[in-house]
């Protein structure tokens, strides 16, 4: 015989919406009926009376994130619905608390994929949370460990049904700012470059610059891309006065792609592709495929340091090592970048960890000698707006600078851990500064290295 239903409904933190009674259960012939589909994570190690210390939303293009975190661990068990289209998630250790509606409240009007999300005390110690979707989403529930200053995290992404895909992507952001712009004169080179690359199939073509040889003129578009470091979960360095990295490189990736898409080099239009151009965290071997699918002919990626004392001052230019690093300091920097991912969170259950581990070794000799003349070339303008920290391009094994066939530098524009700098980093007027040097850094590299012709026209 079936035990009673207990008499009291679930509490709920906001209303639900259709003809649902307020805080009823989710029947699992409901759930049948509407195309239902479950998915079950593991149940060991279930904490009980953990607390809610944070609650976040990340809204973004290529994909919206919500992360619970709690000083205990948390397990969950979810079910996705597509009619409307809905996402349940049973959090297991854990108890309503006032924190969830932070949660709530932070969803954003112009989320591409969260419309709404409450939570009700489904079952002691389980809390039911239900985001109601914009569109139908693939989601991705996992947690991540304790690491940095972030206790144990719960985190729930909602990607497109068709993943984005950045030359795509690239290609819309031209057309509409072509549709924005005044009409253009008959036979505009531009107009005309993009035109033919819609009409290339969507497999990048590369060249590897040791199999090219000679250099040449070319009469194409010219990509950089720009790699604004850390964001999302991933705050980068944080100043005494509370500065982020995140904040700060994405202006300044922002300025610098205004400089890039206004000029010409040598006849040929350019064009800056940003890796980020939001605060959402995009993981490092991601980045690496997003300036590979547009045929970049340069990578930029662009941070503010923190060192252990603040007196560490100066900006430093890095390209990739083979043999290990060139400092003590370079190899402390790039083990520090390269835990980005721990911090900012990347789903290692889904990851093609095969894939990026092959793309992320088939650095070449020719890249990195192309990588150490772009650095030199920047160094020697950024030098003329602030103190540098290395006169010379450092290297050491950073994951985000290992495209095989793209020259890619990692640039700290200062320490932002120092007050000073900190101050300068925050001012408008130094990162127009900044944003010149790096521009005519850019400028004299092509100026000296012309791109390679590609084998289709871009």
């Amino acid at each position: 015989m079936r035990p009673a239903r207990p008499p009291e409904g679930p509490k709920s933190l906001s209303e639900g919406q259709g003809q649902r009674p307020r805080g009823a259960p989710i029947r699992r012939r409901e759930l049948l009926g509407q195309g239902a589909l479950v998915l079950l994570l593991g149940t060991s190690q279930i904490a009980r009376g953990a607390s809610v210390v944070g609650v976040r939303v990340w809204p973004a293009p290529e994909y919206s994130r919500l992360t619970i975190e709690s000083d205990g661990q948390l397990t969950s068990t979810q079910i996705v619905m597509t009619q409307p289209p809905r996402l349940a998630v049973d959090i297991r250790g854990l108890d309503l608390a006032p924190q969830l509606r932070e949660l709530i409240a932070k969803v954003q009007p112009d989320d591409p994929f969260i419309a709404a999300i409450q939570a009700s005390q489904h079952a002691p110690g389980v809390v039911r949370m239900l985001v109601e979707l914009k569109q139908v989403a693939v989601p991705q529930v996992f947690t991540l460990p304790p690491v940095a200053a972030y206790r144990h995290r719960l985190v729930v992404d909602f990607y497109p049904v068709k993943p984005v895909d950045p030359l795509e992507a690239f290609i819309a952001e031209r057309l509409k700012d072509q549709a924005a712009a005044p009409p253009a004169p008959a036979g505009d080179p531009l107009g005309d470059l993009i035109a033919r690359q819609l009409e290339r199939p969507k497999a990048p073509v590369v060249i590897s610059r040791a199999e090219a040889g000679l250099r040449e003129k070319t009469d194409r578009l010219i990509i950089v891309a720009l790699d604004p470091g850390h964001g999302g979960e991933d705050p980068g360095a944080v100043g005494p006065a509370g500065t982020r990295e995140k904040d700060i490189v994405l202006k300044i990736a922002h300025r610098l792609r205004e400089r890039i898409n206004a000029s010409v080099i040598n006849g040929n239009p350019m064009r800056a592709f940003l890796t980020r151009d939001a605060d959402f965290f995009v993981p490092l071997h991601v980045r690496v495929q997003k300036a590979r699918r547009v045929q970049a002919d340069l990578f930029v990626s662009i941070h503010a340091d923190a060192f252990m004392t603040p007196t560490a001052r100066g900006a430093s230019v890095f390209a990739l090592s083979q043999v290990g690093a060139s400092s003590t300091a370079a190899r402390w920097i790039a083990d520090k970048e390269n835990r980005a991912d721990l911090i900012g969170g990347v789903n290692v259950k889904t990851r093609d960890q095969l894939v990026a581990h092959a793309m992320l070794d088939m650095s070449t000799t020719a890249q990195i000698n192309d990588s150490l003349k772009l650095g030199g070339a920047l160094l020697g303008e950024m030098g003329g707006v602030g103190r540098l920290h290395k006169r010379h391009v450092e290297q050491a094994g950073f994951a985000v600078l290992k495209a095989p066939d793209i020259p890619s530098v990692l640039v700290e524009t200062a320490f932002i851990s120092n007050p000073e700098e900190e101050a300068r980093l925050a001012s408008e007027s130094y990162q127009e500064q900044l944003s010149d040097a790096i521009m005519r850094g850019i400028n004299r590299y092509f100026a000296q290295n012309p791109p390679l012709a590609r084998s289709r026209p871009m």
